[in-house]
């Protein structure tokens, strides 16, 4: 486990690095599926898919070894806007199939509670970049990123952390333990407060780091 200064750390966040599936993609998943088929090759997409299924029977079980207890227990979700609908969208995306929100879903069964985590705004400005870098790539995925849009997905990835950062701040509270799952490619490093207490969950070697 990361440890947090001793005797300032009041709360506590698991960090569950994860890799979306085509269920989380929504309408951008045909198109993605596409892409990859026509670079790699049906085969290596089929093996793709059962990769990520695979690390998510194994992330399951990880994230089920926890035991943690549902009383006081915040989950954060990667994608999911803070703006009142949550539970709707953690239902229809875990019935598409989505094993992230399958978990989820069972883990609000036994009383976690669900929270908001990601900028709408930020979310649909995201979404539009990835609309506008896959028109570039065409349909025959031979174009390429613009040095723009490589800069205003970064910039983009930047602002959500800090927003995904300070929702967590504000929303976790004394004694309380978060569930945070979220992609690879985001970093919170240095942009949590020092009372709460990270460890990242390594499913591989079924234990905190």
């Amino acid at each position: 486990m990361l440890n947090a200064t001793a005797g300032v750390a009041t709360r506590r966040l698991i960090w569950v690095p994860i890799i979306h599936t085509r269920a989380d993609l929504g309408s951008l998943s045909g198109f993605l599926r596409q892409l990859y088929v026509r670079r790699a090759g049906q085969a290596q997409w089929k093996r793709h898919v059962e990769s990520v299924e695979d690390m998510w029977r194994t992330l399951r079980r990880a994230v089920e070894a926890l035991d943690l207890p549902s009383a006081g227990l915040r989950l954060y979700q990667d994608g999911l806007p803070a703006c009142g609908h949550e539970g709707e969208i953690v239902r229809d995306l875990a019935q598409a199939g989505s094993p992230n929100h399958q978990l989820l879903l069972d883990l609000m069964a036994n009383g976690a509670i669900l929270t908001g985590t990601e900028s709408p705004e930020l979310l649909l400005e995201e979404y539009e970049l990835v609309q506008q870098v896959l028109l570039s790539l065409g349909s025959e995925g031979k174009g390429r990123w613009s040095d723009r849009q490589r800069q205003l997905g970064t910039a983009l990835l930047e602002k959500r952390d800090r927003y995904i950062a300070e929702r967590i701040d504000t929303t976790l509270g004394t004694g309380e333990t978060g569930l945070l799952f979220l992609g690879m490619l985001h970093s919170l490093t240095g942009l949590l407060p020092a009372d709460i207490q990270v460890a990242r969950l390594r499913p591989a070697r079924r234990r905190l780091d």
